[in-house]
């Protein structure tokens, strides 16, 4: 009876090492101090309504952003951890914590290091980008929605439940998966992977990457189907055409995430051999299978920030973006080769010199239509009025940077250098070069681009510099020792080196940049907290500060909850720029022209269905068999209610509409 009730769960489950405990008690005590300050403001009700339970897409752009804010900091307290285990575990000194070098054992780094990966990848970046895209799309297309508001909120919702599952086991299990943040056979296999680990990774993959696949369904209606009038493809804004590109990526390769890990899963579950060389599997057939996914991943994380920097150097270069055209077809190739070169992660596996030979030559194509997209910002800016504004620094620093990164990533493209490099450090530092430079620079330019539109004051710009520079320095120090690392032989996820090989050095510089990026963070912080408190002098009063091109900045700042009082029709690219050489100016639409809209309303639902998946995913880790089944089937009980349930919209009346519209735009004054 008691296996029956609670499965493999048992006392030893619950926290006991240091880590553990610390940070459970910082999770209690953290949701402690929020539902204190929630009661004493009288709050709940109206995070409830106004935000828990919205499908206002700003809403739910914001809410991401704030989500994977606060996963920035988790994944970015794991890559602190383990510069610090390096850069101290050198040679025969002492450890401490129970360690036998450094502070962490061998288990608990290689721990680190898998959530580090899966963390900044799954709930950081694509956290940020879906939020991005929630706020900004919808507005640059003349949308006042998304085409299915319910599965949005279902995505977000998903997305959450996923975020908090890959920190269960903090709280209930003790340990995470040590297996790469791939989880590659046969260390992911039940034989050298027993605990509740790999579960926990495979079920918060899986129900964060169901939110993620929805999400990007949803978008690729809403571009293909909800466009203003007159909008064609070929006048879409480009941070819209590449959040298309990055979301059909999305549809196209997350299913194959999904059969990938469920096998697995089947394989520790039900005792079956897919990937077990001993009983017939091939381990192989996982890797090719997660790759398979995973290029696709790398661009689906970088495509949407090359959409930003265009909107940025076109924006403060004063001129419409060179080459419109080839910088579509650009990211249509990127989209299209980002699967014809994952084999290029395995070079190593011997699998013959004709398919290396075809996977080396396919990684140096995808670097041309890269190249195309950074002449042509280049050529934007010439002749320019260039103005060197936050954002615009965070693209310069990204040009650089990147740039030095495909160098590099050329160079691995050759199968020789590949093999002597693959398994070593400098494999690590092209791949951060790449994220941290593409998708974080486009990122925080996307933020600071956009938080007007979203709050109604833009960002401190002195403050903003100098989170700039942090980041950069700290970028330098940080990952130009990992390069050097690289050739003199380190291999990735090292904890521990023999004080001979004089490599501790190169890791203390590395851990100091960590702390340089660390101070960048934290100014960024500041940066917001100084923003809000002199919110009235940096007050957006016309909804375009910047002089921006598109239509999100034809709307006030903030953007209304039904965003546009009047739907817009568009006749040529840059159509907000066109507008205004018409002679637009800021105000409410004329007497007259306002219409009913039809408004999706909130609904909870998709709180309660995520939290079925959740239960179900619990009890799944656990072999509680039967919260599993009552997981699964209230998730799909929650689904049939929602699809019965036909009222899902209201009207807001068109005189209403005319009255929220002045006020907002009086507000602004």
């Amino acid at each position: 009876m008691e296996h029956f009730l609670l499965g493999d769960l048992t006392w030893s489950a619950l926290p006991h090492q240091w880590f553990t405990v610390g940070a459970t008690a910082t999770i209690v005590a953290g949701l402690a101090v929020l539902a204190g300050l929630l009661t004493y403001l009288k709050k709940w009700k109206w995070l409830w309504k106004e935000w828990l339970t919205s499908t206002d897409p700003k809403k739910i752009g914001i809410m991401y952003i704030v989500m994977a804010s606060v996963m920035l900091f988790r994944g970015g307290l794991d890559a602190a951890m383990i510069w610090l285990q390096q850069a101290m575990s050198a040679g025969n000194a002492p450890g401490f914590l129970g360690a036998a070098h450094g502070y962490l054992d061998a288990n608990h780094f290689q721990q680190i290091f898998t959530a580090h990966g899966d963390i900044m990848v799954f709930f950081v970046t694509m956290g940020f980008f879906f939020g991005l895209i929630n706020l900004i799309v919808p507005l640059q297309i003349g949308a006042r929605d998304l085409a299915f508001p319910f599965m949005n909120s279902l995505g977000f919702w998903l997305y959450v439940a996923g975020a908090v599952f890959i920190n269960m086991f903090f709280v209930i299990g003790g340990q995470f998966a040590g297996s790469g943040w791939l989880s590659l056979p046969p260390l992911s296999e039940l034989q050298y992977s027993p605990g509740t680990g790999i579960d926990y990774w495979v079920w918060s993959l899986q129900i964060s990457g169901l939110g993620s696949l929805l999400g990007g369904i949803n978008f690729v209606a809403t571009i293909l189907k909800m466009r203003a009038k007159g909008m064609t493809l070929m006048k879409m804004p480009l941070f819209t055409w590449t959040s298309l590109c990055s979301m059909v990526l999305v549809i196209a390769s997350f299913p194959v995430l999904t059969i990938t890990t469920l096998l697995l899963w089947a394989d520790r579950f039900f005792g079956m051999h897919f990937f077990t060389t001993t009983a017939g599997g091939n381990p192989m057939l996982y890797v090719n299978l997660i790759w398979m996914w995973g290029h696709p991943e790398v661009y689906i994380l970088v495509i949407p920030a090359f959409g930003i920097f265009s909107e940025v150097v076109s924006t403060f270069s004063g001129k419409r973006i060179f080459g419109y055209v080839s910088m579509v077809m650009a990211a249509i190739g990127i989209t299209l080769l980002s699967f014809l070169v994952w084999l290029h992660h395995f070079f190593t596996m011997g699998a013959g010199a004709d398919v290396d030979a075809f996977f080396g030559i396919m990684t140096g194509v995808i670097a041309i239509p890269t190249a195309v997209q950074i002449f042509n910002w280049i050529a934007t800016m010439y002749r320019g009025r260039i103005r060197f504004t936050t954002p615009m620094m965070y693209f310069l620093g990204f040009a650089g940077i990147f740039t030095m990164g495909g160098m590099a990533g050329v160079l691995l493209s050759i199968p020789g250098a590949d093999f002597e490099l693959h398994n070593s450090l400098f494999l690590v530092a092209h791949f951060h070069t790449m994220i941290v430079s593409a998708a974080l620079f486009g990122i925080f330019a996307g933020i600071t681009y956009w938080f007007p539109k979203v709050t109604g004051f833009t960002l401190n710009e002195r403050i903003g510099r100098r989170a700039f520079w942090l980041w950069v320095v700290g970028y330098f120090v940080s990952f130009i020792p990992l390069y050097i690392l690289g050739f003199l032989g380190a291999t990735r996820r090292l904890d521990h080196y023999a004080a001979s090989t004089g490599w501790q050095p190169l890791f203390i510089t590395a851990g100091v940049g960590v702390l340089i990026i660390a101070a960048g963070a934290l100014t960024q912080v500041w940066q917001v907290i100084v923003s809000i408190r002199e919110r009235d002098e940096h007050r957006d009063t016309t909804g375009d500060p910047w002089g921006g091109h598109s239509l999100e900045w034809s709307t006030p700042s903030p953007v209304p909850y039904y965003s546009f009082a009047v739907a817009p029709e568009v006749d040529s690219r840059d159509a907000f720029w066109e507008m205004k050489k018409r002679g637009w100016k800021p105000g409410p639409a004329a007497p007259g022209t306002y219409k009913d809209i039809v408004m999706a309303k909130n609904t909870g639902m998709a709180i309660y269905l995520s939290g079925f998946v959740f239960l179900g995913a619990f009890g799944l880790v656990w072999h509680i068999i039967w919260l599993a089944v009552a997981g699964i089937g209230g998730a799909i009980a929650c689904f049939i209610i929602q699809s019965f349930d036909e009222d899902t919209e209201y009207i807001l009346p068109a005189a209403e509409v005319e009255r929220l519209d002045r006020m907002a735009w009086e507000r602004n004054k």
